[in-house]
């Protein structure tokens, strides 16, 4: 019987950072992940065959990710900004336009909000409305890796703010502070991404995820990792190994024990079953499955993810009908269909059980900020990747309908199309046996490759990032969003308190709690 300090379920990134973390306290550390390889989500793969190209097949862009975990843990990566926020292709009396914000916003933003709206009133509502979100990041980006605040702290520190963004839906406060419906809906997609909502739903589920979907590092910028997500968690292995963390791939978790003690796990590999005993246990696991390792039931609903990605290698960028260099507009996120209007028409179709027409979603394109993850021949001859996130396409819609997902696919990109010169399947790139570099990704299919419960991304519904009224405060897990209801073991992945998205920070808040209750033991 093998005895460890901690055993980590899970080597997605939130694990490693842990494992990080823990080794580097001196803890003697265990960690156990199901497939051949660590990082979860965030990994890049060759997903064409013959094509030298490394995409970012689920998870995409890092904002989240705390620059005090690179430093803490000396990670050797790179973030490289994008010189574009966005470009939002529209129509306007019969003419193709869109809207250009520039990543550090300067006289082109200013052109492009006037020749859409005709004023300059909506480029000022805009940029307030800006400058109080960024207050709000720079006042709670701190907060994520310290003990959770409570909230009539953060209420008095965000004033006035806090009324609109926690206690009403944020679609009231976008109709109030924008009059077109375009800059309505850019604003609004930071509400919607891995997230089913309408913006006026009174769960405020769409607030929570504009929230953490602004704030990181205190300017909510998303950044490209140079080498791909996959650089993400090369340096996160890294830092686990180098601090002396075992890190075990090919270990397929199937039992969780605890007694209140200790824990016990038993794992399977290609040579038989095992089993660990340890002192706590961290899941980055979702916390359904942990449930399941556990044998506990759960009153929770089951997750269901709602987003459709896909993955596409083009030979060259498309043009675009409104005139504008594709290697601008195609430099930060591209927002297709996702005016405030089209948003909300997707949401109501979807909640009725229909498939969307168009279905709104966003494109970015990595190799035009990060090359390096073509082959130098492909990136001479113009290949560029795009990766695909669509919204409002919720699990359900996949269950029954063996078409859906082709039907979404072409949905989605005749939704691309419209903005478009020439139709971007002309642009597609083939792979060593002529078919078409394109991969569609359902949520069945995420559960399916990555154990992520309903496929959804963020492993259930994001949480605010402070302790509610009457909240129990009593243990570190408790404090630092750890808590699973059992003693041993605590929640490190995106199921966290303060999880979601690629950030780490699930994994350093349990490793917090974790050496703060060993130390007491």
């Amino acid at each position: 019987m093998e005895r460890y300090d901690v055993t980590i379920v899970g080597g997605g990134h939130n694990g490693l950072v842990a494992a990080a973390y823990l080794a580097r306290a001196g803890l003697h550390t265990l960690l156990l992940e199901r497939l051949p390889h660590t990082g979860g989500a965030a990994v890049s793969a060759r997903t064409f065959s013959g094509v030298d190209a490394l995409l970012s097949r689920y998870s995409y862009l890092v904002s989240l990710l705390p620059a005090q975990i690179c430093s803490d843990l000396q990670l050797r990566l790179q973030l490289r900004s994008r010189p574009v926020a966005s470009y939002t292709p529209t129509w306007r009396n019969g003419r193709s336009t869109g809207l250009l914000v520039e990543q550090d916003e300067g006289s082109r933003t200013a052109d492009s909000f006037r020749d859409l709206t005709g004023g300059d009133q909506e480029y000022a509502a805009w940029r307030a409305f800006y400058a109080e979100v960024q207050q709000v990041a720079r006042l709670l980006a701190p907060s994520l890796t310290e003990p959770l605040p409570a909230q009539r702290e953060v209420a008095a520190q965000l004033g006035p703010t806090w009324s609109w963004l926690v206690e009403q839906p944020l679609g009231v406060e976008l109709d109030r502070r924008f009059a077109v419906d375009t800059v309505r809906g850019v604003v609004a997609t930071d509400a919607l991404i891995g997230t089913f909502a309408s913006m006026y739903d009174e769960s405020r589920l769409q607030n929570r995820c504009f929230l953490y979907h602004l704030i990181g590092n205190g300017t909510g910028e998303w950044r490209v990792p140079v080498g791909g997500m996959g650089a993400v968690t090369d340096a996160l292995l890294t830092a686990a190994l180098s601090a002396g963390a075992d890190v075990r791939t090919g270990a397929h978790v199937t039992a969780v024990e605890v007694d209140g003690a200790g824990a016990h796990t038993t794992y399977s590999t290609h040579d038989g079953e095992h089993s660990v005993d340890s002192r706590l246990v961290l899941s980055g696991v979702a916390p359904a499955v942990l449930d399941d390792l556990l044998g506990r039931s759960s009153a929770a609903p089951r997750p269901a993810g709602s987003q459709l990605k896909l993955n596409l290698l083009v030979r060259r960028l498309p043009r675009w009908r409104s005139g504008v260099d594709p290697r601008q507009a195609f430099a930060g996120t591209v927002h297709v269909a996702e005016d405030f209007s089209q948003l909300e028409a997707a949401y109501d179709a979807a909640a009725a059980g229909r498939l969307p027409d168009p279905v709104p979603g966003e494109l970015y394109c990595h190799t035009l900020t990060d090359p390096s993850i073509l082959a130098p021949d492909l990136a001479e001859q113009g290949h560029q990747t795009l990766t695909y996130f669509g919204v409002h396409t919720p699990a359900g819609l996949f269950a029954n309908d063996g078409a859906a997902s082709e039907q979404a696919v072409d949905r989605a990109l005749a939704a691309l199309d419209a903005h478009l010169e020439e139709p971007i399947r002309d642009c597609l790139a083939t792979d060593v046996d002529g078919r078409p570099c394109l991969e569609a990704k359902t949520p069945q299919d995420i559960e399916a490759a990555l154990n992520m419960p309903g496929g959804h991304i963020f492993h259930g519904d994001l949480q605010w990032p402070w302790l509610a009224e009457g909240s129990p405060v009593e243990t570190p897990a408790d404090r630092w969003g750890a808590a699973t209801g059992v003693d041993n073991v605590l929640v490190c992945g995106s199921g966290a308190r303060r999880g979601g998205a690629v950030s780490g920070i699930g994994g350093h808040n349990a490793a917090m709690a974790a050496l703060e209750m060993l130390r007491r033991a």
